[in-house]
């Protein structure tokens, strides 16, 4: 054998083969079991409280409320104010307050909030319960994404944010049933039906906060769930994983990127072919604030390219969310069957959500993948813009969530898949949804009273959002491609000497992540 060979070599027995593949399974079992159903109802119990202001929208709130105008979309707004603010300070402080225990606080806290909204009689009222809803909900997304990709390696972080993720998909067809059973208690206790809506999902919030909060472990060397062997298995493959950071060659994307790393599923060390760089290697659980990790977050081309094409996801997904109660009422409908008609559009959104993301892991792609769907949420505006009757727009609305939904865990998969370094990854990672929700903004003032019921204004301005979108994504995946083919050719060597000066220097000690040349992309 040659040593000029792949580093990554098959050089144990089949019978230690057998048992790295059942200690795999065991793990991420565990993992799945224990961390992702909490993370699950997490990320359920956010879009419900963020959106069911939609549907207490038709079932009274406005009236009761006096609301006048475009109040409501201001309302909407105010809630991204405070949503992006607080979401880079939250992943900063992730990791000294502990996932675990940070994640669920800032749940229960929103919940809270949430159950104050049913006692609201103003706009000024409802204006500062949505801000005070956003300072809490900020921190939820950025937060659940930098800790599974502290657990899970690279390629296998998408189906686990697809598990996840679907559940805002859910959240839409839960939202419109469990509304119009809430709805019915209208009058009891002398309280409108839209109050009980926000009153029983907040406090329901707080319970699944608190459950949550049990079940979460803070990272996996405090997994209780793992035996000893399983603990120390676990973090050693991530960090193999980490150092490896392995991925396909451009010309065969799903073909070579299997071979080494899926076949037996080993991950054996990777060597470093710089030494200093070797000695100086730094994991995840000691590395140290750095303002010059910051930094880095915030000057990667990635996070801009990325965050404005989510910026165009985003300002359909909310709208769609948040309007579509409003959009169905338009349609003709009232009542508890309006917000039964809510539900059937969620359910295509839910399984292409959950195909997409075991694709694309198993793939390893994530930008190809978006460019394919957009176009289907595209062609759902369309309809609803040229639409002639009722059900021609409700059709166009199955495209739009056909189309949008799958999106999301791709875009979210990709910062924490290509950066390295858990303080550049968390600012990049929360610095990308701070940008794409500005598009917020956009969304809550696309579709105003005065469009109803065609809102082709609105539908047209989303649809421009999302082609920009189209264009932002295809530029990062071409800038990936192009870095990955000039470190394949060796022209980012110089890379490994920068780093050392720096080191030498002691003007860092996070460790050389993503900039190291053999460091790899995904698209």
């Amino acid at each position: 054998m040659s040593d000029k060979q792949s580093p990554i070599q098959p050089t144990v027995s089949v019978d230690d083969a057998s048992h790295h593949k059942a200690l795999t399974r065991r793990v991420l079992w565990k993992l799945d079991t224990y961390v992702l159903p909490p993370l699950a109802f997490l990320w359920l119990a956010n879009f419900i409280d963020r959106t069911n202001i939609g549907n207490a929208r038709i079932a009274g709130l406005e009236k009761d409320t006096h609301l006048k105008g475009n109040q409501f979309n201001t309302c909407l707004a105010v809630f991204y104010v405070s949503y992006i603010i607080v979401e880079l300070p939250s992943n900063w402080v992730l990791k000294k307050m502990k996932p675990s225990r940070w994640l669920p606080f800032l749940v229960a806290i929103w919940g809270m909030v949430t159950t104050l909204s049913g006692l609201v009689q103003s706009f000024s009222g409802l204006l500062a319960i949505r801000f005070f809803l956003g300072l809490c909900e900020g921190g939820l997304l950025p937060g659940i994404m930098l800790y599974l990709s502290t657990i899970y390696k690279r390629h296998e972080l998408q189906q686990r944010v697809g598990i996840f993720y679907a559940s805002a998909s859910l959240s839409g067809a839960f939202g419109g049933l469990l509304s119009s059973a809430i709805i019915k208690m209208d009058g009891v206790g002398g309280l409108a039906g839209w109050r009980w809506i926000f009153i029983l999902e907040g406090i329901a919030t707080v319970l699944i906060a608190f459950m949550s909060a049990m079940f979460l472990p803070a990272d996996i060397t405090s997994a209780k769930f793992l035996t000893e062997e399983e603990r120390a298995f676990a973090l050693q493959r991530f960090r193999d994983d980490t150092l490896s950071a392995s991925s396909a060659p451009l010309s065969e994307p799903a073909q070579k990127i299997n071979t080494q790393a899926d076949d037996l599923e080993k991950d054996v060390d990777f060597r470093m072919e710089n030494q200093a760089a070797q000695a100086q290697t730094v994991y995840q659980e000691d590395e140290k604030f750095e303002w010059r990790e910051v930094m880095r977050g915030v000057l990667d081309i990635q996070v801009w390219l990325t965050a404005f094409c989510y910026m165009g996801i985003i300002i359909s997904l909310y709208s769609f969310s948040l309007f579509l109660p409003t959009i169905v009422g338009g349609l003709g409908y009232s009542g508890e069957s309006a917000q039964l008609h809510t539900v059937p559009p969620y359910v295509p959104a839910v399984v292409l959500t959950v195909v997409v993301a075991i694709a694309s892991d198993k793939l390893r792609l994530r930008g190809p993948f978006i460019l394919i769907f957009l176009p289907i949420t595209m062609i759902g505006y369309i309809i609803s813009i040229v639409a002639k009757n009722n059900t021609q727009r409700y059709i166009g609305v199955f495209f739009i969530a056909s189309g949008i939904y799958p999106c999301g865990p791709c875009i979210l998969s990709i910062l924490p898949n290509n950066n390295a370094g858990l303080y550049k990854k968390a600012t990049a990672v929360a610095l990308q949804l701070a940008i794409a929700n500005c598009g917020g903004f956009v969304a809550t003032f696309s579709y105003t009273a005065d469009q109803q019921p065609e809102y082709k204004r609105g539908h047209s301005i989303t649809l421009a959002f999302v082609a920009m979108a189209w264009v932002f994504m295809a530029a990062n995946v071409a800038y990936c491609m192009w870095e990955n083919r000039a470190r394949a050719n060796g022209r980012r060597q110089g890379n490994l000497d920068k780093y050392q000066e720096l080191w030498d220097a002691g003007k860092t000690r996070a460790p050389i992540g993503d900039r190291h040349p053999d460091f790899r992309f995904t698209l």
